[in-house]
């Protein structure tokens, strides 16, 4: 049975429920709506409420149209507008380190309110958790006149404002924030890391499967022309305000092609971007550990052999090879970088495929969706020391096996391995050789 339960926070009085300890606060704006002279402009503080806000349910989501018809992670589209909010998920306590969760979607979709996200494991191991919403596709990442670049990864750096402003009143340390995401999440997350920008807030971060996704500004100006033709609007910030978010999302997907991952994403060489990704890592976020890796077969899981060569050129161009790159561009990094590997094959998707890690690190393999991908008896205590890696290392322990540089015979954490069930570091991402 819930009760509710009330906060006075900075950002106002915030109402949500509270349930065997775990307190949930849903969708609370941390920017007004960006909507008519907000929309493509950057985002704006929400204003502080003047009445209880009532955060009892998941707030809107940017996503309109999922990224497919089936996906694996439960993908929730919630309506309104109000779709730069954050929801936070915290143990009845105070003084707790926070984990800032970003979801995936290639920019152009996912969802915050997915059940795979729900930090009540991360609430019972003492942990504050805050899932947050940006804007996507057109709306977050357009390049055009007159127009901010990378809206989205402005959104979240708002987000991370409003959360140093505000999470002590929800029982959460401001200093004591990781970043984490997966997928475009865990690609944002590296592009804060590597901005001028990210600079102070955030002391720790997670990337899991986050390439190092940059998308050239002539390619996304070109990606607009096609997508205006077909909705026929010209390709500026005028015409696509004519255009309902879902539209420009349904536009974009169709027209990505098969090997189009990454169509809209961070651009490089604005205020937050000013740099290639690997050249900012070099010189930002020196002072901040990091912890990433990517499942072992992410879009390979499939028995034809084409596809599976296809998927595996994805695999390696996008996210295994992004995991040496980072650590070879932070190797002087002074706080850190740590490497792991998910090597669980599902025996329903045929392999350690793109997004099956996500129930095991958040510890629910009771959420809903997760049968359909896992399986009937996906291993608990995998699950468990997967959970307890990611919440030591949030609480800002150093992790267990040694420091990555981005050269051959790097050590990573290993999960899930067939033959090998090790802990101790012997898997080279390099290489892929088991260097025990």
């Amino acid at each position: 049975m819930s009760t509710t339960v009330t906060v006075q926070a900075p950002a106002g009085t915030v109402v949500g429920h509270q349930r065997e300890g775990v307190r949930r606060f849903l969708g609370i704006p941390y920017a007004e709506a960006p909507t008519g002279p907000r929309r493509f402009a950057a985002p704006v503080p929400r204003g502080r409420f003047t009445e209880p806000y009532d955060a009892t349910r998941p707030g809107a989501t940017a996503q309109r149209v999922p990224l497919s018809a089936t996906t694996t992670i439960p993908e929730p589209s919630v309506p309104g507008d109000d779709v730069l909010n954050v929801s936070v998920t915290a143990p009845d306590a105070d003084g707790c380190p926070v984990f800032v969760w970003i979801h995936g979607g290639g920019f152009l979709a996912g969802s915050p309110a997915s059940p795979w996200y729900d930090g009540r494991a991360f609430a019972r191991d003492g942990v504050v958790t805050v899932t947050v919403g940006h804007r996507l596709g057109v709306d977050g990442f357009a390049v055009l006149d007159d127009v901010p670049t990378n809206l989205g990864l402005r959104d979240l750096l708002l987000a991370l404002d409003w959360v140093r402003r505000n999470i002590a009143a929800f029982g959460g340390d401001p200093d004591r924030v990781t970043v984490a995401g997966q997928s475009a999440g865990g690609a944002a997350v590296l592009a804060l890391l590597s901005s001028p920008a990210g600079r102070g807030r955030f002391q720790r971060a997670v990337s899991l499967s986050g390439g190092l996704f940059e998308v050239d500004a002539t390619r996304v100006r070109d990606v607009l022309a096609r997508l205006g033709a077909r909705l026929g609007v010209p390709p500026t910030r005028a015409g696509f305000a004519t255009c309902a978010p879902e539209s420009l999302q349904r536009g974009v997907l169709d027209l990505r092609g098969a090997d189009d991952v990454l169509v809209l994403g961070p651009v490089v060489g604005d205020d937050i971007l000013p740099q290639r990704l690997t050249e900012g890592l070099a010189v930002h976020g020196q002072d901040v550990p990091l912890l990433l890796g990517a499942t072992g077969d992410e879009f390979d899981g499939d028995s034809d052999q084409e596809a599976r060569a296809a998927g595996t050129r994805i695999t390696d161009t996008l996210f295994r090879s992004a995991c040496p790159r980072t650590a070879a561009a932070r190797r002087a990094a002074p706080a850190g970088t740590w490497l792991y590997s998910f090597e669980w094959p599902s025996p329903t998707l045929g392999g350690a495929v793109h997004c099956v890690d996500l129930p095991f690190f958040f510890d629910l393999l009771d959420a809903p969706g997760v049968p359909q991908a896992l399986g009937p008896n996906p291993p608990a205590e995998l699950a468990a020391r997967m959970h307890a890696d990611l919440v030591a290392f949030v609480r800002g322990e150093t992790p267990s096996w040694g420091r990555a540089a981005g050269r051959t015979g790097d050590p990573a954490r290993t999960y899930g391995r067939p033959l090998a069930d090790d802990t101790r570091g012997c898997y080279d991402p390099v290489t892929g050789a088991d260097t025990c």
